[in-house]
């Protein structure tokens, strides 16, 4: 299962995530939107966006309970 996490230097919800994925265990790959033009394309004002696998399964500000589901589902369809 590959995780990415979209993100932005200096934003403080791309903080919270990272550190939400960190408490689960996770280690995200971490993909600059700025530093991509295709991912400012498509992720430009959504960061953080969390991708799954190359999906999106959470972005904005992101709450734990459904993060842990969009884990849980990747997992159990692996």
């Amino acid at each position: 299962m590959g995780i990415v996490l979209v993100t932005r230097q200096g934003c403080h919800l791309c903080e919270a995530a990272l550190g939400l994925l960190q408490e689960l265990g996770v280690h995200p790959e971490l993909a600059d939107v700025d530093a991509d033009d295709e991912l400012h394309r498509f992720y430009d004002f959504r960061v953080p966006v969390v991708l799954i696998d190359g999906a999106v399964v959470a972005e904005g500000k992101i709450n734990r309970a459904h993060l842990v589901a969009a884990l849980a589902s990747q997992h159990a369809a692996d």
